[in-house]
């Protein structure tokens, strides 16, 4: 007998038309799509083509004509200001409404670009819904990236104008944002013609005299905008991914797709109903802000939380802890380097008993390799389901989780339970042949993509084309490498770069990972393969340990190797780690293991932009020294 989740999963493979158009009746529509799937022009597939619609409509109007309007819809929480402003759904959509006019008053409509540079506030999430209000193209940048990481985002969007604001914070730190955007216009190519700006109380921006608009100047001028009808198949959004060398790709979100299958997966995926308080802890400059920040719950008719702060320093471990019981949290969802972040301050979740989290029903993780020990811990300190999902900037949404609001799985740890609805997720070798069950190989998917991921990259069909379907013909390269075992789970062990290759033996870093962090002392590790003359590459480990161990930092190394020996075996050839105080990471969390190893084998390497704190790789550098890196070369 089949399950919800089996009976929809098969559904979704085998008549994906009939899957999608389901949830597509629950939206509001203009015009109807003419056809669910237009595979008229392969490999470029489109989702409800001839539809028009309007995601802001979806997002505000539509919760409030139908009895909405006086509830909660954005919940603003900083806790480095002091600051909690709360919106309802009538309030939010005035708001919006009103900064479309500021827009349409600079000249810009329907298919126009406006790049959004703009800290936790909530007036990034007004500017990104006014952009979807009048058919405009928004592109969010992480607040105070490099202006040269700026400068090539504005050579390729080509916006119109910029909206942001004069300052971010970081703990306690003011990050003035005016000179970065300004040297970023002066690097780029394209001018924008106007820049508007917030001034936030502790940072006074200075403003250029024909360029730069005030916020509040202009939202006193303007007249608040009605929704434009726009087409399904029209961009909503340009996300560009993370790089540290050439150019961004522009990744591209389309209106109906993406508006039908996250609204659709707040309830599948999420368990949670128009009403519910969710509470994504991302930023709105990376994908989990765009699709769980600001159109996911809203398009549910949930209440979102936008919070400006940090798992830990804001002001300590129990920060997260005090949102939760606050806002009455029903769902979670941040980064497994959050939780690792607050299990190294408070090891024993002492600072949790402060708090009522009874509200609480489930915690999802992803954004990177969510290990044992981390999943562990919340599940012992929450005892409620904690759930690990996997996806990307690409895709949009969950690839594979454990999909709560249809059949809850049993959860194996390491995997992200099993593909969600719609991915026809496949396992291959370099040759896109399929290996056997439970071999690891290139995670790939079977096209179309489902609704909601990326049509293609901005102006860059070409590159679409070569970077994500070339390898492996008639799939989508997720650049993931795993392995899906007996029961239909999927593991996703590392990045396809992350696997190395030891005298011949391809083996997994995620793996060891594994194992490193089932050591009670460590708080996060990670593994990666440097250059070796014999070996060709040699796994090298880092730890970082839990507040409080004052052991021998050598013992804990030997430990660690040795259980490395003896859960995967001599052929891993791990005989060499060390202890860092800190993991050099991107500001979403994630490890820069590509910068590490660029080190560690001796190469040149550029700082990312993305980084979180440069000092970090000074860190890594000493470290690499104490233990004989790099390897002098012959």
């Amino acid at each position: 007998m089949t399950n919800a989740y089996e009976s929809a999963f098969e559904r979704s493979i085998n008549d994906p038309e009939g899957f999608w158009a389901e949830p597509a009746q629950n939206c509001h529509w203009y015009k109807k799509w003419d056809r669910v799937l237009d595979d008229s022009n392969k490999p470029f597939y489109r989702w409800f083509a001839g539809g028009q619609v309007n995601t802001c409509y979806n997002a505000l109007d539509y919760h409030i004509e139908n009895g909405r309007g006086n509830q909660p819809a954005l919940i603003y929480d900083s806790p480095v200001t002091g600051a909690v402003r709360k919106y309802t759904y009538a309030g939010l959509r005035d708001e919006v409404a009103l900064f479309a006019g500021v827009l349409t008053n600079q000249g810009i409509g329907r298919g126009d670009r406006v790049i959004i540079y703009m800290p936790m506030i909530p007036e990034a999430a007004i500017a990104m819904l006014a952009c979807a209000r009048i058919g405009a193209v928004h592109s969010v940048v992480f607040g105070g990236f490099a202006a040269n990481e700026l400068a090539t985002r504005i050579n390729d969007a080509k916006p119109r104008a910029i909206v942001s604001a004069s300052c971010g914070i970081e703990i306690k730190r003011i990050i003035p944002y005016k000179p970065l955007l300004d040297e970023a216009i002066r690097l780029a190519e394209f001018k924008p013609e106007k820049c508007i700006i917030y001034q936030r109380p502790m940072e006074k921006a200075p403003m250029i005299t024909g360029r730069d608009i005030d916020w509040n100047t202009a939202m006193a001028a303007a007249v608040p905008q009605d929704c434009v009808p726009v087409a399904a198949t029209d961009p909503l959004y340009i996300l560009y991914t993370s790089g540290t060398t050439g150019d961004p790709k522009g990744v591209i979100r389309d209106n109906g797709g993406h508006m039908v299958s996250l609204k659709w997966s707040m309830k599948a995926i999420y368990n949670v109903d128009p009403g519910d308080v969710f509470w994504a802890a991302s930023d709105v400059g990376w994908v989990v802000g765009h699709s769980y920040i600001v159109y996911g719950p809203l398009l549910g008719g949930c209440t979102t939380v936008l919070f400006e702060g940090k798992p830990v320093g804001t002001p300590d471990a129990g920060g997260f802890w005090r949102v939760i019981s606050e806002h009455k949290i029903k769902c979670m969802f941040t980064a497994p380097t959050a939780f690792r972040a607050i299990k190294r301050e408070d090891p024993n979740a002492f600072l949790m008993k402060n708090y009522d989290l009874s509200c609480l029903k489930t915690l999802f993780l992803a954004g990177e390799r969510l290990d044992p020990d981390t999943l562990q811990w919340a599940e012992k300190c929450l005892k409620i389901p904690v759930i690990d999902h996997w996806w990307q900037t690409e895709t949009g949404w969950a690839i594979c989780a454990n999909c709560m609001g249809l059949h809850p799985l049993p959860v194996k740890t390491g995997s992200p339970t099993k593909p969600a609805p719609g991915w026809d997720i496949r396992v291959v070798d370099a040759d896109c042949n399929p290996v056997e069950t439970g071999q690891t190989g290139a995670l790939v998917v079977r096209l179309p993509l489902p609704p909601g991921t990326l049509p293609s990259l901005w102006n860059n069909d070409e590159r679409y084309v070569s970077s994500y379907l070339s390898e492996f013909p008639g799939y989508f390269k997720t650049a993931d490498a795993g392995y899906i075992d007996q029961d239909g789970y999927v593991y996703v062990m590392s990045r396809t770069d992350d696997i190395i290759n030891v005298a011949g033996h391809r083996l997994s870093t995620g793996a060891m990972e594994e194992v490193l962090a089932d050591h009670p002392d460590v708080a996060e590790c990670a593994v990666l393969g440097v250059e070796d003359s014999l070996k060709g590459q040699e796994p090298i480990g880092f730890l970082v340990l839990k507040a409080g161990v004052n052991r021998d930092p050598e013992e804990i190394v030997r430990e660690v190797i040795q259980m490395v020996r003896d859960r995967i075996g001599p052929v891993a050839a791990f005989k060499t780690a060390t202890v860092v105080q800190r993991l050099p990471k991107t500001r979403s969390g994630k490890i820069l293991r590509g910068t590490i190893q660029k080190i560690a084998d001796n190469k040149e390497y550029k700082i990312p932009a993305t980084i979180d704190d440069p000092s970090t790789l000074h860190e890594i550098e000493e470290a690499l020294n104490r233990i004989g890196f790099p390897k002098k070369r012959a």
